[in-house]
């Protein structure tokens, strides 16, 4: 399989016919690409049959405006170009597709709202490295198993009927969306017919990661005692053997719905909610006032209830640490970021959307409160050893496709590694501020990634 990067440019109108491209004589020779036959042009699910006329002049490929319209082709740039002698196929890409939750037509400036920037980011990246990509949405799924509605980037955004990818990056934000009947049809019959490849392709729940992650032995030391929480007997066991433990919804994100339980003096409880607004402090006499008393949220929600950490801290501030773990264009997990995310005043959660703050790992680590006898060097290298382990035992144990992991770790004033959640779809927002024109590291790798999967 022979590849490289070559320049792209659509010729006027007239120029070549539609079943014709034009290549550098260079390309021509030295991948022996056989001249007056048909060979197949690839792109996405896009395929035609087509001839290759061989130019001393040209220095990449050359296309008709009519045969770049039915590809989604960009009118210039530069491309990665494959050829497969075997196959007889030229294939131009990858053609990357990011399935996002909604945007906004009537936006033109900001078509995908709030992450509009972050999409712009990711054409910026993709134009650098001769990849393409478009952006879509469950409403853009046409029925047609080889195309869907997708916005690409041009001087401006604009919507057009593009091929199925190479590769899909599942950027949905909802489950619901995500168990959309035609959504996982779309996903099951884009793999099936055209050999797509689709990471991040599912949520992640608390109590599936901690079932997952307890069948490996090497993962046991960063696993607090966790529990899906089905009944009062459960709630009371972990109760009575930690003082205190954390209730967290199973399906839950940025903090929401968490509540911290700590056993006071004799036989009364009490219970800190986080709300936006901060956290909610709820006393009971007993126990089962206090069970009875989120029994009620149990019955629509499913609840994990998990030993409590005595987080290191800043300011009496609990501190944890996000770290986003990404495959490279070996196919191999990297830590690409890894921050320290301290809460906000009266918040007992770090999530930013809880008004919590970043900072570097070793800022953090500084001004806490760990031992005096713990190595603050060695403490941040395992959290970084942690996060390989346990993005490489979600893979092992979770038979699902990713590409990258939020993984959210905690250090005890001991100094040791805890987990506390994995995120299949963590905010860009956590870990680096946007930045225009400033493409970040995370970006590219999702590229290369995508590079790797597509083979180009």
């Amino acid at each position: 399989m022979l590849k490289t990067k070559v320049a792209i440019q659509v010729t006027s109108s007239g120029t070549l016919p539609e079943d014709t491209v034009m290549l550098g004589d260079a390309y021509v020779k030295l991948w022996k690409i056989p001249v007056g036959q048909h060979v197949l042009l690839k792109f996405g699910a896009f395929r035609q049959s087509l001839k290759i006329i061989p130019s001393a002049k040209a220095d990449g490929l050359r296309i008709s405006p009519a045969l770049a319209d039915r590809m989604g082709l960009p009118a210039s740039g530069r491309t990665q170009l494959r050829f497969s002698y075997r196959s007889g196929t030229i294939s131009v890409g990858p053609l990357i597709g990011v399935l996002i939750s909604r945007d906004y037509p009537g936006m033109p400036d900001k078509p995908f709202g709030t992450i509009t920037m972050f999409c712009k980011e990711l054409v910026e990246a993709c134009k650098a490295q001769g990849a393409h990509v478009y952006f879509f949405t469950p409403n853009g799924l046409t029925g047609n198993a080889d195309h869907v509605v997708g916005w690409v980037y041009a001087g401006g955004w604009k919507q057009e009927r593009m091929p199925v990818p190479d590769i899909v990056n599942n950027r949905l934000t909802t489950r619901k969306l995500e168990n959309d009947p035609d959504v996982q049809q779309f996903l099951r019959e884009s793999k099936r017919l055209h050999g797509t490849a689709v990471f991040n392709e599912k949520f992640l729940d608390k109590t599936e990661v901690f079932d997952a992650l307890q069948k490996d032995a090497e993962l046991h030391r960063y696993l607090p005692e966790s529990h899906m929480l089905r009944n009062y007997a459960t709630f009371k066991k972990m109760c009575e053997r930690y003082s205190q433990v954390f209730l967290k919804p199973a399906r839950g994100s940025l903090g929401k719905g968490i509540i911290r339980v700590s056993h006071l003096e004799g036989e009364s409880y009490q219970a800190l909610h986080a709300t936006s607004a901060g956290s909610k402090r709820v006393v009971y006499p007993t126990l089962p006032k206090l069970y009875a008393s989120i029994s009620a949220k149990m019955k629509t929600a499913r609840y994990q209830i998990q030993q409590g950490l005595h987080l290191i801290e800043i300011q009496k501030r609990p501190v944890d640490f996000r770290a986003l773990v990404q495959k490279n264009a070996a196919g191999k997990w990297v830590i690409t970021s890894i921050v320290a995310r301290t809460a906000g005043s009266q918040q007992f959660v770090s999530n930013l959307a809880r008004g919590g703050s970043l900072s570097t790992v070793s800022a953090a680590v500084a001004k806490c409160n760990l031992s005096s006898n713990v190595s603050r060097t060695d403490s941040a290298k395992r959290l970084r050893l942690a996060a390989l382990h346990v993005a490489r035992g979600i893979e092992t144990h979770i038979p699902a496709h990713f590409g990258e992991l939020g993984i959210d770790l905690a250090l005890d004033a001991g100094g040791k590694v805890w987990l506390l959640e994995v995120n299949s779809k963590p905010s860009k927002n956590d870990n680096t501020p946007l930045n225009e024109g400033k493409i970040r590291p995370s970006v590219r790798m999702m590229i290369q990634y995508a590079r790797h999967l597509s083979g180009f």
